[in-house]
């Protein structure tokens, strides 16, 4: 399925370029960390790679698409993700129904999924009463059921307690030992560091630096992310 091909890469939107004129190959492996001050355009990057926007202009290609029919092989999970009203079990139940999954294999593979996240003892419970961490970890183990070969995290501990993200960073590294990519928007640069091998940074629109998570942090290339990592650019 790898690798994800961008070039020339241009969305619009009320008379501006949000991403503009990107060209990026995502390939195997590496677990890429999305950074960049406010309005640098990370979030939409990330939903045009996942084919919830399409581009402007420019191409976004995979090396071997989806099948019709066949399950999805990339997910995505939100800062705030959607709970069914329904219990937790459930929810991953019908994440795997609408990708077409098997019938008589869902219900294992959402209690393997629970298992994997620690949330097999909340399977009965409503998803809509569990708490903030609780429920994106909910929201991964819908996405880890797809058993996805790329995974893409919209800030997915944004709003939480230090204990809570440090529970959903060891989901994120599991999946990753799994065989799963990991693509990540963040704006915590402590988990850039410790979940990232490579940093690639945006900054109105433009990527502008793409380099290895210590190289990064230590000898940044380019004025902008020098800047951003003094915290001279608005986050």
């Amino acid at each position: 399925m790898l690798p994800l091909r961008l070039h020339e890469v241009v969305f619009a939107a009320g008379g501006r370029r949000i991403i503009d004129s990107v060209t990026l190959d995502i390939h195997p492996g590496l677990r890429c960390m999305i950074v960049g001050p406010n309005g640098a355009g990370k979030s939409v990057l990330l939903r045009l790679c996942h084919g919830l926007l399409h581009p402007t202009s420019g191409t976004i290609r995979w090396h071997a698409h989806e099948v019709d029919g066949a399950p999805r092989r990339q997910a995505m999970v939100f800062q705030r993700p959607v709970m069914l009203r329904r219990s937790a079990i459930a929810n991953v139940v019908y994440a795997l129904r609408v990708a077409r999954v098997p019938r008589d294999t869902r219900v294992e593979r959402a209690r393997e999924a629970l298992r994997k996240v620690g949330l097999d003892a909340l399977a009965s419970s409503p998803a809509r009463v569990l708490s903030g961490g609780e429920q994106q970890r909910l929201a991964l183990a819908r996405a880890w059921a797809l058993k996805p070969r790329v995974l893409f995290l919209d800030e997915p501990s944004a709003s939480l307690d230090p204990g809570a993200t440090h529970e959903i960073e060891k989901v994120i590294n599991a999946m990753h030992e799994s065989g799963t990519k990991i693509v990540m928007v963040t704006h915590n640069l402590g988990q850039a560091r410790r979940l990232g091998d490579e940093i690639l940074f945006l900054h109105q629109g433009h990527l502008v630096e793409r380099a290895p998570v210590a190289r990064f942090f230590r000898h940044p290339q380019s004025p902008e992310a020098a800047q951003f990592l003094e915290g001279e650019l608005p986050w």
